[in-house]
C-alpha cells in the first residue's frame, strides 16, 4: 500500500543588525547547510550539493536512518533555496527500494520599516509503499503518525536553524566574514542536537 505524508513548516526572525548585511551572508548559501545539520552528518558533494545523513527515524516499530543529498543555491536577491535531489535509506533495503523523498525550503530577507526580517518556508513529502504487517493498519492512524513524524524532524531544523543561522551570521560578520565554519557551530565534547 503506497502512502503520501506531508509536513510543512514556515519561518520567520529578526536579523541583529551587525557591520555587513546579512543580504551578503545568504550569497554563501552553504553556510545554511551547516547552519541546519551537525557539522559530522553533512558531507559536502560539489559546491552545490551536500550529502546529509538524518538521526535514525522511528515509525511504528521501524527504525530507519535516511541519507538526503541536498541542492543549495542563492538567487542576486539573497533569497537561498534548498531542494532534495536523493535519498538512500540505510539498513532497510525493503524500504530503500519503495521509499521517496521532496524536501523544498526557500530562505528570503526583507525590510520591514528599517529592520532586516527572514522569512522561510519548508515542506517535506514522503510517498513509501508500507510493508505488512503495517499495511493492515487503517490508512488514517498511518497518515497521521507518518505526517506527525515528519513535522517533528522540520521543527527540529526550524528550531536549529532559528539559533544556529544567526549565531553563524553574527560571527562571521565580526570576524571580518573569515570565521571557519567547520569549527564554529559546536564545542568540542557538546552533544549533537540537531537533525
Amino acid at each position: 500500500m503506497t502512502t503520501q505524508f506531508f509536513a510543512s513548516q514556515c519561518v520567520e526572525m529578526t536579523v541583529p543588525q551587525e557591520s555587513v548585511p546579512i543580504q551578503h551572508y545568504l550569497r554563501q548559501p552553504e553556510r545554511i547547510v551547516y547552519a541546519i545539520a551537525d557539522l559530522n552528518r553533512i558531507q559536502q558533494v560539489t559546491q552545490k550539493r551536500f550529502r546529509l545523513k538524518m538521526n535514525p527515524l522511528h515509525f511504528m516499530s521501524l527504525t530507519f536512518q535516511p541519507t538526503v543529498d541536498l541542492e543549495v543555491w542563492a538567487e542576486s536577491d539573497a533569497t537561498v533555496h534548498l531542494r532534495s535531489v536523493g535519498c538512500e535509506i540505510i539498513g532497510l533495503d525493503y524500504i530503500n527500494q519503495r521509499f521517496a523523498l521532496q524536501l523544498t525550503g526557500k530562505l528570503h530577507p526583507w525590510d520591514d520599516q528599517g529592520v532586516t526580517k527572514l522569512t522561510g518556508r519548508a515542506d517535506l513529502t514522503v510517498k513509501v509503499d508500507v510493508p505488512l504487517p503495517f499495511s493492515l493498519t487503517p490508512k488514517p492512524i498511518l497518515e497521521t503518525t507518518g505526517n506527525g513524524l515528519l513535522k517533528s524532524v522540520l521543527v527540529r531544523i526550524k528550531q536549529t536553524l532559528m539559533h544556529q543561522l544567526l549565531l553563524d551570521y553574527r560571527q562571521w560578520a565580526r570576524n571580518g566574514t573569515q570565521t571557519n565554519i567547520y569549527t564554529q557551530h559546536q564545542a568540542p565534547g557538546a552533544p549533537a542536537t540537531y537533525i
